[in-house]
């Protein structure tokens, strides 16, 4: 069995090669798959934590709504939950404010400098965004993963309208039985 190529042109092309043994069909073999194992869309939807803020810079809300979402009942106690979304709330209490102040200059400026004044404002709001990244991966870490969810900033389409916003995805991680042999 050996594949040519005639030119370089063909190099991308990908061939089904041909075995020596046409006459036998060989029939896959069944996939097996244990009723213990959960498949992809048996697992529940992740909740959506949406910003409640009244101002947003660039999809990004001032603060995060606090309450506790009824599907995370016996999953995590609502103390925690409020514990980690009161320490996002404060890391955004910290960082927005001066986002919005550059957001202003920077409209302020903008004729001037040719939109160049914006920048400031999409790296700050990149900065924020990655520090709240890091203070949720602290948190799955820290407790959450323990408990089989996962937090996560994720980038979602408005249900009011047809612009993005972010929002605080928490997932539910797949259980697997665990192989203990007797």
């Amino acid at each position: 069995m050996s594949v040519l190529l005639p030119n370089m042109a063909d190099f991308d092309t990908i061939y089904e090669l041909e075995e020596e043994d046409e006459d036998e069909q060989d029939e896959p073999e069944p996939v097996v798959r244990s009723q213990e194992l959960p498949r992809p869309r048996d697992a529940p939807d992740p909740v959506a934590v949406r910003g409640a803020g009244h101002i947003t810079v660039f999809g990004l809300s001032n603060k995060f709504d606090t309450e506790f979402p009824s599907v995370l009942t016996g999953k995590v106690a609502p103390e925690e939950f409020k514990t980690s979304i009161s320490r996002v709330n404060a890391c955004l209490r910290k960082n927005l404010p001066v986002n919005v102040k550059w957001l202003l200059c920077g409209c302020l400026c903008c004729c001037c400098t040719l939109g160049c004044s914006l920048w400031p404002v999409v790296c700050l709001n990149k900065r924020t965004r990655r520090s709240i990244q890091k203070l949720l991966e602290w948190e799955n870490n820290r407790l959450y993963h323990k408990l089989g969810l996962h937090w996560k900033l994720s980038k979602r389409k408005c249900e009011t309208s047809n612009m993005m916003e972010y929002v605080i995805l928490i997932e539910f991680l797949p259980k697997y039985p665990i192989f203990r042999p007797d």
